[in-house]
């Protein structure tokens, strides 16, 4: 029996923007242009790049939340993107999302006793006293205390909130959690708890992560696997120690040279990144990325290059770096 717990193929959305006066056609924004990968059981990839580049727009089209243009999702072997909404709705319970910010993803006028029950009593789980135990559970599990039920969010600190918002996304007890941005609204400090706690949900549980970020620092020691994504295509993946030591695509080489090094004396060579990520509603021909390339040649201008294996797990889409 296959480990893959999510698989997605040639994943598509495109957002259309309004006519103009002056132009009869609509423009086209492509969020999330021909995306493919899999997540295996118990593993956890991270999906990282510039702001705008389609990160969370792809997430919220693999939970549904958002409908995609075209493509197929499938978790745990069932197609979700052709099931009907009652299938749907019972399927949620297999995957869930922590929004990026666990203020706004929370309802301010329920407690959080009634935002942990709400899933349970929406899918019908367990008799009233299953419930109180499943919720006492989680919140155990994210390190909250029992006396904090009866609060409401705005009574809690960034970090506590977004405890919450994991807990929310435990209760039901999913395979698949999307990650969005979990730990770019928190201090340092508190970025470390919630990333371990993460890294132990995934290892005692078996939890598959989507973890999205813009910050490669952030994903290092908590992904097996990291895809780099521009303009709505993914440009490079790979397992995660082989990405950080021998970056192939001069994008990823850039955001990995932008990473702050605490030691002053620590050399490392800086990869310009030059000007600012395209808009989406008229990207460049060819590469998306040569007009921010120092290596761009004519072909890149030309000739869009396509995500090729060169190595072992190491997938590209470069024309510096052909298929093997």
């Amino acid at each position: 029996m296959s480990d893959i717990l999510l698989e997605v193929k040639g994943l598509k959305k495109h957002f259309y923007a309004g006519k103009s006066l002056f132009k009869r056609a609509r423009s086209v924004c492509k969020a999330v242009d021909n995306v493919s990968f899999k997540i295996h059981q118990g593993k956890t990839l991270g999906l990282v790049g510039e702001s705008g580049c389609g990160k969370s727009t792809l997430g919220r089209c693999i939970l549904r939340l958002i409908e995609p243009s075209a493509g197929e999702i499938t978790i745990s072997g069932q197609d979700i993107t052709r099931m009907d909404a009652r299938t749907l709705k019972a399927m949620r319970k297999e995957m869930q999302m922590i929004f990026q910010d666990p203020f706004a993803s929370l309802s301010p006028r329920m407690t959080i006793h009634d935002i942990l029950r709400e899933p349970l009593d929406i899918h019908n789980i367990g008799t009233i006293a299953q419930r109180e135990e499943k919720i006492a559970e989680v919140m155990h599990t994210v390190g909250l205390r029992p006396q904090a039920l009866n609060r409401y969010p705005h009574e809690f600190s960034g970090g506590q909130r977004q405890r919450v918002g994991i807990a929310r996304a435990l209760v039901l007890e999913p395979k698949l959690i999307i990650a969005d941005e979990p730990v770019s609204a928190l201090d340092v400090s508190v970025q470390a708890q919630v990333l371990n706690l993460i890294a132990e949900l995934q290892e005692s549980r078996g939890i598959s992560f989507l973890f999205i970020a813009h910050d490669l620092a952030v994903v290092q020691h908590t992904c097996d696997e990291v895809g780099v994504m521009y303009l709505g295509k993914i440009v490079e993946r790979a397992p995660a120690e082989v990405l950080y030591r021998q970056p192939k695509h001069p994008y990823t080489q850039a955001l990995l040279s932008a990473i702050p090094v605490p030691d002053p004396t620590h050399n490392t060579e800086h990869v310009p990144l030059i000007g600012d990520i395209p808009s989406p509603l008229n990207p460049p021909s060819g590469c998306a990325f040569h007009p921010r390339c120092q290596y761009a040649t004519e072909r890149c201008s030309r000739e869009a290059p396509t995500l090729t294996q060169t190595q072992d797990e190491h997938w590209i889409a470069c024309h510096l770096h052909p298929a093997s």
